[in-house]
């Protein structure tokens, strides 16, 4: 008779996420996945076949709560500033609290971005995407008169995004909220001018 499973994979997956968030994948051991899931090997070798197998999920994972996210602080109603302080405003949240810090698809591109295809893939997906959002929203603000007509929306988008990844670095050596958010009034004013 097959064994049940008596734990439940999105919380298992989760954990491991947290993991290779914290310690990126050559840092983490089968041990901290162990530690960090509550689970023995087998039952995590045996739900997600390899430690590979078991990164690429965590970062499709990563991509699915980010989306959901970005989804949420971009959405429609609000003026682009406000919704683009929000972004950034969480960026900053994230980076001085208690949680991993960084951006997990960033920390996998610095890791291996390049040299080694499908995570470089899985990275490209997750910035695509947050491109995509961000560009969106200044193409409907454009559209409401709130961002110049001859504004190009594709390299605000990626101005944007990268002053995201540049507040996460900034935030490891000035943990000064003001500072930050000085930061990211400058990429507001410059995107809504």
């Amino acid at each position: 008779m097959p064994r049940v499973k008596e734990f439940d994979p999105d919380r298992a997956l989760d954990a491991a996420m947290r993991v290779f968030w914290e310690k990126g994948y050559q840092g983490t051991s089968a041990q901290d996945l162990c530690d960090g899931t509550g689970l023995g090997r087998s039952s995590i070798y045996a739900t997600f076949r390899s430690k590979r197998d078991l990164y690429e999920q965590a970062l499709r994972r990563y991509d699915v709560l980010a989306d959901a996210r970005q989804r949420e602080l971009l959405g429609g109603g609000a003026p682009l500033a406000g919704r683009l302080r929000a972004l950034l405003g969480a960026v900053i949240d994230d980076e001085l609290g208690d949680g991993p810090r960084g951006c997990f698809a960033v920390h996998a591109a610095i890791e291996f971005g390049g040299r080694d295809p499908e995570v470089t893939e899985l990275v490209e997906q997750n910035f695509r995407r947050t491109r995509r959002r961000i560009r969106e929203a200044i193409e409907d603000a454009r559209a409401a008169g709130e961002v110049p007509a001859d504004a190009d929306a594709s390299a605000l988008a990626d101005y944007v995004h990268s002053s995201m990844n540049g507040l996460r670095v900034m935030a490891r050596t000035v943990p000064d909220r003001g500072r930050l958010g000085a930061v990211a009034d400058a990429v507001v004013s410059a995107v809504v001018a």
